[in-house]
């Protein structure tokens, strides 16, 4: 079945299409959020229960150890090259963005390997977790940085845009400990890594009660939340008006890069088909939801409508319509499966 075929994505296109057309078509935020808790639940459960099936055998200790390789990579690499196209602030929050990861494309890669029938592991849900907050990390530090002014000027590609600093705003009410702290309790977060040790604790007895919530209504629920997302995907389209070409060519290109580097290291740790093709969604994937909620707080200075217009406009329909299928088909072809 073609990925474009598949209930959850054919619901996406229908949200985009309704935002599109102006339709009054809304999922109240309520509901939304709901949405977002379950499926993070139930990835937290298969993860935890595959972990507890599995154990941390040599292929798991190497998948998260990869993720976390990536998860510092791309955020550092990506703040050197945006810093030449746009301001510090900018730079650092739009490379956090993409050095983050986003759950709803994680979650819908697992479901279009599982119905090739591509075997994963449920322990990728660890990796997805290990990759959320180095790149926060990251991008409050060099903005602490460019408020005490001690980042070097970037040299601008030519027609590059603006690279000259805003005028500082106000730091993080909370300081950096408050946004490390805001950063590793997020809800989400938080729902993912305990979901995840009581799918660990919970054995086959508890796995079986659960299943009619946690598996026989996933795609469903996944189908219900994506409709959401592209009419979110459609209202966050003019935001990308008059953007500097580089920046949008940055959301265009940059997942393709950030794969590359995750099929790389995947081949050299030995990773299974399954598990490269999701450390390769991870890595070419971008928050559009986690991230920004708190980066609007911590780098102000920021133009908030900039990273969340590229990662949700651009790259979440990117990756949802053609990425994971062009990923999955790339790894398939290296590892001959």
């Amino acid at each position: 079945m073609s990925t474009l075929l598949h209930p959850a994505v054919l619901f996406f296109l229908l949200g985009l299409f309704a935002g599109l057309v102006r339709s009054n078509l809304e999922i109240p935020s309520a509901i939304s959020r709901f949405l977002a808790l379950y499926l993070l639940m139930a990835l937290g459960l298969k993860g935890g229960l595959s972990l507890a099936q599995t154990g941390l055998t040599p292929e798991v200790i190497m998948a998260l150890k990869l993720s976390l390789i990536l998860a510092c990579i791309i955020p550092v690499a990506g703040f050197f090259l945006l810093r030449r196209i746009t301001h510090a602030y900018n730079a650092v929050s739009i490379a956090a963005t993409y050095g983050s990861v986003s759950a709803v494309t994680f979650i819908t890669a697992g479901e279009f390997l599982s119905a090739r029938g591509i075997e994963y592991g449920g322990y990728m849900a660890a990796c997805m977790a290990i990759m959320e907050s180095p790149a926060v990390i990251l991008a409050v530090v060099v903005a602490n940085l460019a408020r005490k002014g001690r980042l070097p000027e970037a040299q601008p590609f030519k027609f590059a845009g603006d690279v000259r600093l805003p005028t500082a705003g106000a730091p993080h009410k909370g300081g950096f400990l408050g946004v490390l702290h805001e950063s590793f309790t997020d809800g989400g977060q938080l729902l993912l890594l305990a979901s995840m040790l009581i799918g660990f604790l919970m054995g086959p007895e508890g796995a079986a009660a659960m299943k009619p919530f946690s598996a026989d209504l996933f795609t469903g629920m996944l189908a219900f939340f994506l409709l959401d997302m592209g009419l979110l995907t459609a209202r966050s389209l003019p935001s990308l008006r008059g953007q500097s070409v580089l920046l949008i060519g940055y959301a265009l290109l940059a997942p393709l890069a950030h794969c590359l580097v995750a099929l790389i290291l995947a081949g050299l740790g030995g990773l299974t088909a399954g598990d490269a093709v999701l450390l390769c969604v991870l890595a070419a994937s971008a928050s559009y939801i986690a991230v920004p909620a708190v980066l609007r707080e911590a780098i102000p200075e920021a133009d908030a409508s900039l990273y969340l217009g590229l990662s949700l406009g651009i790259t979440f329909p990117l990756n949802i319509l053609l990425g994971i299928p062009l990923y999955t088909a790339v790894v398939r072809f290296f590892w001959g499966v």
